[in-house]
């Protein structure tokens, strides 16, 4: 059983509980359900991967809730399995939110969200666009969408190139452990640009993709011509890069 009330939450100077409470209900009777229910949520989002468990002061400071408030809200999200007080006092997740996280796991699929991604850089480069993983000492590329030009980059989905060479063997590299100059370069940057390193007629430009707590997962690229390239300015090329490499992060959790 969940010791919601075991303490007394520390009072505001200056403010008597009284008044305290009158608010509360004042403000919860004008609010909105759909508010209500926001204000539940922003204590679950609370916590982090640095701070598993919170003290009640804790949770009013990074809510902006009242202490009264958070207690109140806090015995619904207990008696749905969100949240949890010890007898220690400290507020901790529940269950529900890691068996709604194993649905989410079960019903998630990687491709749901980068082919949009890759289709979208097509569209706006008019280049190959893929995403890489690393699999040891080789890229693998995981998911791909042609360009629809005559002349331009062939890439089947599940090929295997090497990892020391190409933007996006870079961007892995430099994200997985690797060392030196490229790799301070790349991160220092956050994309990578080759020019003619696997096929003297290629070029490419890769950003890194990341999922929670800033896991790589991939590098998303785009691959063409190499005269194409040197014809345009690199930069804005990366810069369409990163930004779709920052949105699918997004949607991955990053």
């Amino acid at each position: 059983m969940s010791n919601l009330e075991d303490s007394a939450p520390p009072r505001r100077r200056g403010r008597p509980r009284s008044v305290e409470r009158q608010a509360d209900a004042a403000r919860d009777a004008e609010e909105p359900r759909v508010e209500a229910v926001e204000r539940a949520l922003s204590i679950l989002d609370a916590f982090s991967d640095g701070t598993p468990r919170l003290t009640l002061a804790e949770v009013s400071a990074r809510t902006g809730l009242y202490p009264s408030t958070v207690l109140r809200l806090a015995a619904s999200l207990d008696r749905f399995g969100y949240l949890h007080r010890g007898a220690d006092g400290l507020f901790r997740l529940g269950p529900t939110p890691l068996r709604l996280g194993l649905l989410y796991r079960d019903a998630f699929d990687l491709a749901d969200h980068v082919r949009p991604a890759l289709a979208r850089l097509v569209e706006r480069t008019g280049e190959t666009a893929a995403f890489y993983v690393r699999e040891g000492e080789r890229r693998i590329c995981l998911y791909r969408h042609h360009s629809p030009r005559l002349i331009r980059h062939h890439l089947e989905e599940g090929a295997a190139l090497p990892l020391d060479r190409g933007a996006a063997g870079h961007v892995l590299t430099a994200y997985t452990g690797g060392a030196g100059p490229l790799r301070d370069e790349v991160r220092a940057r956050g994309w990578s640009l080759s020019l003619g390193e696997r096929d003297p007629e290629t070029a490419a430009v890769a950003a890194p993709v990341f999922g929670r707590g800033r896991h790589l997962l991939g590098a998303l690229s785009v691959t063409g011509p190499r005269s194409r390239f040197e014809a345009e300015n690199p930069e804005e090329l990366a810069a369409l890069i990163t930004a779709e490499a920052a949105l699918l992060s997004r949607s991955l959790g990053g």
